[in-house]
């Protein structure tokens, strides 16, 4: 039996208490293989025992320092508690490292974007959707990602990409709007999309303030 896969399907179940007695099992039995610490650093993860799943993914990096799979779980997990920096650096060592999947680049772009380095987000926002082109988040993070780099061709059209997945994003409409509003100078289109994402979320704040400045901008065209 492989009890590090029956140690997953336990912790997907719901089953912590058995999948942590199982991964322990795994450390026991090969305390050099990183894979048993980096599952049972899921389980605690999970289990919101942050600080200790910490510890056994360093432990896993100690042992393979080319444990693209820890590298990862580190980053999501420095992530979740706010240390961007270290998360940007887990993240890309993890792509370093063999973990080519969409969401490693979606989440390497996501903590250069909050750390408004958003032209070096840009190409890992890119493969990401490459690597998943029917991932609605990815996809308009990376359109939200052009328009503030100001790349707004490109921007209109992967927001126009996003909805084609999602008609309903209403995010995805008022971004769409602000990019037309400022890029094509169309400000009846902009209300168009404004007036959408309202239909969709009636509380849209920036979509309702969008709304007013394109009906103001009308109003003086005629």
């Amino acid at each position: 039996m492989d009890k590090n896969k029956a140690g997953i399907e336990l912790l997907q179940d719901g089953k912590f208490e058995e999948a942590i007695k199982l991964f322990n099992e795994v450390i026991n039995e090969n305390p050099k293989d990183p894979v048993g610490y980096i599952n049972f650093g899921h389980v605690l993860s999970t289990v919101g025992e942050l600080e200790r799943a910490e510890k056994f993914y360093l432990r896993a990096i100690e042992l393979d320092e080319h444990a693209g799979a820890a590298y990862y779980s580190l980053g999501n997990h420095y992530f979740k508690v706010e240390r961007l920096e270290e998360a940007t650096e887990m993240f890309e060592k993890a792509v370093q490292n063999g973990i080519d999947s969409s969401d490693a680049y979606f989440m390497l772009g996501l903590c250069l974007m909050q750390a408004e380095q958003f032209r070096l987000a840009l190409p890992y926002l890119q493969r990401s959707v490459e690597l998943d082109e029917y991932d609605v988040e990815a996809g308009f993070q990376y359109g939200l990602c052009l328009c503030q780099a100001a790349l707004y061709d490109e921007a209109i059209k992967q927001l126009k990409k996003v909805l084609e997945l999602d008609p309903e994003h209403p995010d995805a409409l008022y971004n769409l709007g602000v990019a037309v509003a400022g890029h094509m100078d169309d400000p009846e289109m902009a209300l168009s999309y404004f007036n959408q994402a309202l239909e969709i979320q009636p509380d849209h704040m920036l979509a309702g303030y969008g709304k007013k400045m394109m009906e103001k901008a009308m109003e003086n065209q005629q």
